[in-house]
This record gives structure tokens, sequence and C-alpha cells, in this order.
């Protein structure tokens, strides 16, 4: 199947799945995970409709920039302090912020390009030593803090990422959990703090995330296949 006929038939299950939380398909957001696959792909994807791609390097980034088409980029991995300021100006939100250190990186870079950024607060749910993000338990306090001490930043929500299941129904507890820290923010606008995204799903769990009630998903293997992992810089 080709990029365009993976990025419908994603959209249609998409759509199923919000449909069974009572929304619809254009409430939740299809992010396309480009990591190790190159512009050309990313440009067929754009062509398809895709608005929003997601890169878990800054290097890839950087390598790619200008060679893709206008998208909003996101960065969805793990960012370190030291190479935040080499994307702050290129993407329209980072996903992955799991520290008030990274935070006030983040807040520092971006006034020194007289901007706000856009950022999600990590959770990692089931609390898997592999993974990065804070516990539940963190959360509240996480979000008190960047508010109160990071002008240049607005959270826009949280990002989760769920165990890999080999039935992805066993995920939903992770998701509901970060769902109902959600909720306590979602729809009220306090200072620095709207929350507009939860950030949950990916290909193997993106219809149960939907269902426990996420609204923006990050698919790559769904859309352009399998990567090559062995070209990946050590």
């Amino acid at each position: 199947m080709s990029i365009k006929s993976n990025i419908e038939y994603i959209q249609e299950l998409k759509t199923a799945a919000a449909e069974k939380s009572g929304r619809s398909g254009s409430d939740v957001l299809l992010v396309a995970v480009t990591k190790l696959h190159g512009a050309d792909e990313i440009n067929e994807a754009i062509d398809a409709g895709i608005t929003d791609i997601g890169e878990n390097k800054v290097q890839e980034i950087m390598d790619k920039y200008e060679k893709v088409k206008p998208v909003r980029w996101h960065l969805i991995g793990h960012l370190q302090t030291n190479k935040v300021k080499y994307i702050i100006d290129k993407v329209s939100m980072i996903h992955s912020v799991d520290s008030l250190k990274l935070a006030r990186e983040i807040d520092k870079r971006a006034a020194q390009h007289n901007l706000t950024m856009d950022i999600l607060v990590q959770v990692n749910s089931a609390e898997e030593e592999s993974k990065f993000g804070i516990t539940t338990e963190e959360t509240d306090q996480l979000i008190l803090d960047i508010a109160n001490q990071c002008p240049n930043i607005r959270i826009r929500g949280l990002m989760c990422i769920a165990p890999y299941e080999e039935d992805p129904n066993d995920a939903r507890a992770y998701f509901s959990e970060v769902k109902q820290i959600y909720d306590k923010y979602a729809g009220s606008q306090e200072g620095r703090i709207d929350f507009q995204y939860l950030s949950m799903g990916m290909t193997n769990d993106f219809e149960v995330a939907i269902e426990e009630g996420s609204n923006l998903i990050r698919v790559g293997t769904a859309i352009f296949g399998y990567r090559d992992y062995r070209s990946e810089e050590k």
C-alpha cells in the first residue's frame, strides 16, 4: 500500500475510534512520526494531507528541515538540555518535557527568540524504567513549577507512551490514568496552563488511546512501514 492509502486507512480507524468515545475524527490530530524516513517520504505524506510531523531526534529535524514542505514540526523524543537551542525556533510543540531543568532551558531559549513555546508534560504512568517521563504523582507539581517559573512556555497538555502490549486493550489503564490528570486542567485557562492536547497512542495502540480520550496520536510504522534501524546512528 502507498503512503497515501495508509494515511486514508488510519484516518478511517481514527474516526471509528473517536466515534466510540462520542467525538468525531476531526477532534483527533494525526501526527506522522518520521524517524529514519527521508524528506521524499515525508513530502509524500504532506501531499496526502498530513499537517503535522513528529521527530524523535534533534539531528533529524536539523537534517530534514530545509528539505520538507511547510508543515508543523513536533519534537516527540527525549530532549537533552544542550540541544534545545537547535530546534527552539523550528518546532511548534515539544511533547517530552519531564523535568523543571529542561523546562527552564526551553524557557531561556524561547526568550532569546522572543517566542512562547508550547510543550506537553510527559507522564510515565506505567513507571517503566526504559522510558522517560514523570510519575502520575509528580505531574501536578511539575505543571505548577513550570507555570510559575517559565514565562516563555505554555503548557498545552500531557503526553504518554504506554508499554507495548500484544493486546492493546491491556494498555487502557495507563491511558485512563493520564486522562484523569488531563481532565483536571482541560478547559481552564490559567496563566500559562492552557490544556488542549492529550498525546497518547502509536501504531499499535492508537485506537484504544483514542477510546480512552486521546486527541493527538503519533503514528509512524502504519504510515511509512518499518524503519531500517541499521542506518540509525549509535
